[in-house]
Order: C-alpha cells, then structure tokens, then sequence
C-alpha cells in the first residue's frame, strides 16, 4: 500500500520536481544589441546549425573555415604604470582564425571592414566555401558574425553554438590563438 502512495506521489508531482529547460529564444530580426551573454535561439534562418559532434567531423575532415567571433578584452585603461598586466590566453579550435569583436550587434566602419577582409582572407575569397562561426555557449557574438556573413554575399554558413565550451567539454584538441591582426 505504501509504494502505491509514493508511486502516486511521483506521479502527481513528477512533472514538478523535474528542472525544466527553458526553451530557446526566437530568432530576433536583425542582430542580437546587448546581453550578449544569453540563451541563443535554436537556428539561425540561412545558416546550418552544428553540434559538436558534426563540427568536429567538419573540423576532421577539413571541409570548413572556422571563425572564432570571442570579443577580445582590451587591456584595462588607468593600470599604474608598474602594473603586471597578462592578456588571458584564448584556446581555440585548431586551424580557426580569431576575428574578435566581429559579433557585436553594430559594428564601427573599421571592425565591418576588419570582419570583411578576416573573411576575403580565410576563404580565399570564395563566398561559398563553408564558414562556421563559434564563441561559447550562449554567446551570441558567433551568431551576429555568422548572420552578418550571410548579409555580406557568403552562402555556406554553419553556426556552432555550443562553441569552445562544447568542444572542450568533449575533449577535442585546443590551442593557443592570437586574434588575425589589424591593419
């Protein structure tokens, strides 16, 4: 009689007890402006959506550019002068280019045409060999950098939402990246 009650307790307040998930966001219309550190949505209208294992099987098999879009911390203005100050190190998926700051919702005339040329360099300027875009999880920087590439003519873009986080947490190989310089 006993397991009867608890097993109708379960049943009655199962659903309850269970942590829900949140669903994704929808897709906004133009470019995600703030709070950039947020549940992404699911999809990205013109891109396809990777998970890790497919990313790495594109990684593997070489068959795309991957484009880190991470915002790169600048060095804290007002340090004193005898500060030590040591940039914290990006490891990113091997063979990426870092283009950081590419992923903001509005970019300046420069960093539009630093994105442009990071692109026109990396695909050797063939708007349709792939591209996937990354950062972390629940960053919206690589979906911004992924929708804009879409906007600038590329036509083979993947988006990889799970970013570093996800590939670390599968223990695929990472290495030390330096952001593609500035002209």
């Amino acid at each position: 009689m006993r397991r009867l009650a608890v097993a109708a307790l379960i049943a009655a307040f199962g659903g309850a007890a269970r942590a829900e998930t949140p669903a994704p966001p929808p897709e906004p219309e133009g470019y995600r402006l703030d709070a950039y550190r947020a549940p992404v949505p699911a999809t990205l209208k013109g891109a396809v959506v990777v998970d890790t294992s497919k990313a790495f099987d594109l990684w593997r098999a070489k068959a795309a550019v991957f484009v880190d879009a991470l915002p790169h911390a600048p060095k804290p203005e007002g340090l004193p002068k005898k500060a030590v100050w040591r940039e914290q190190p990006r490891l990113d998926i091997p063979g990426s280019i870092w283009l950081p700051d590419t992923g903001f919702g509005a970019l300046s005339e420069a960093t539009q045409a630093y994105f442009e040329k990071g692109l026109a360099k990396a695909t050797g300027q063939d708007k349709k060999k792939a591209l996937v875009f990354y950062c972390l999880t629940n960053c919206w920087m690589s979906w911004n950098a992924a929708k804009r590439a879409m906007s600038l003519g590329y036509s083979n873009v993947v988006w990889y939402p799970q970013g570093t986080d996800g590939w670390a947490a599968e223990k695929h190989p990472l290495e030390e990246r330096k952001p593609e310089p500035r002209e």
